[in-house]
């Protein structure tokens, strides 16, 4: 969690997406003659000084990005995510309020030709603390994660980008050896896995991949058999990134901080497990956890964040998809 000012927070590196929810996203602003305008989105929690979501403009030449400005006035967007083919922002809100049962919400804000955020609607997200939102390759579905109730969601979305109310909510159950955050399920995040009917999700507190069949037509997420494939006990799943060839997955555990590399098989639907390694530079023994893990476009090279020891870690990506670290920084 990120409790930072707007100050600060215009002052953190683009690796920063590892603490608080970041899209960036080209808006084609700026003249013929200069360079387009490419805005960075920043969610926030607004427990303290923030006030939702953020917009920032870099400046590559100068490594620098701008001051933030507030582009939607919010309760907690915590994470966000972008159609594919819409100028359409999506966010959670975070919270335990929404609706009659209490749940969180998922947000969808127009973007204009300035990079300002106009609210489409909002949907309640099936389940408390809803964390992590993610949009499939046809733009037709956004599903979420619900940490605190520890489910998933897939809610279809409307012609002009908005979100309907959700087709499938499932509830996770597990739990794992850590004495304070495994106690039970802990939904963390949730992608469609590229080129197959299968959708995947990452629980911290069942340490558990799972898998589900996505019926596209009816919005539902049928458990998969095997429903899941188990991480290393007190693991933590939190996010995962899939490799472009679409054979492989990088699931990043945050309670070890380690990442996990799985065999994909987008048409049987099955993970096996090839390798796992740390995120931390040798000789490290303070507190740390891990946030965001992602692939180079060219499947070379895979990166994570450390929380505590607030570093990226970087991967080489061998030929049998198993990781060897090329260092930490």
């Amino acid at each position: 969690r990120a409790k930072l000012s707007p100050m600060t927070l215009g002052r953190l590196p683009l690796v920063a997406s590892g603490m608080i929810g970041l899209a960036v996203l080209a808006a084609g602003c700026g003249s013929a003659t200069s360079s387009p305008m490419v805005p960075i989105y920043l969610g926030t929690y607004t427990d303290g000084a923030s006030r939702g979501i953020y917009r920032l403009a870099p400046d590559p030449p100068n490594a620098h990005l701008s001051e933030p400005v507030l582009v939607a006035q919010t309760v907690n967007p915590s994470l966000l995510a972008w159609h594919p083919s819409q100028p359409v922002l999506y966010a959670v809100s975070e919270t335990d309020t929404v609706g009659a049962a209490k749940s969180g919400a998922v947000m969808a804000f127009r973007i204009d030709g300035s990079g300002g955020l106009t609210q489409i609607n909002q949907e309640p997200s099936g389940g408390g603390g809803a964390c992590y939102v993610s949009v499939n390759g046809a733009g037709t579905y956004a599903f979420v994660a619900n940490y605190g109730a520890g489910s998933v969601a897939a809610l279809p979305i409307r012609e002009d980008g908005g979100v309907k109310p959700a087709s499938a909510v499932v509830q996770h159950t597990g739990s794992g050896p850590h004495g304070t955050r495994q106690t039970h399920a802990h939904a963390h995040s949730i992608r469609a896995m590229p080129g197959s009917p299968f959708v995947l999700a990452a629980d911290l507190g069942a340490d558990q991949l799972f898998v589900y069949r996505f019926d596209e037509s009816t919005g539902v997420l049928h458990p998969h058999e095997p429903p899941s494939a188990a991480a290393s006990p007190g693991a933590g799943p939190r996010h995962f990134a899939a490799h472009p060839s679409g054979d492989a997955v990088f699931l990043m555990n945050e309670l070890s901080s380690t990442i996990t590399s799985y065999a994909w098989d987008g048409a049987a639907g099955t993970l096996h497990k090839r390798g796992e390694v740390s995120t931390l530079p040798e000789g490290f023994t303070g507190e740390n956890t891990t946030a965001e893990v992602t692939v180079h476009p060219t499947g070379r090279f895979v990166y994570g964040s450390n929380r505590g020891n607030d570093s990226i870690a970087a991967f080489r990506v061998g030929g049998d998809r198993t990781l060897t670290r090329i260092g930490v920084y």
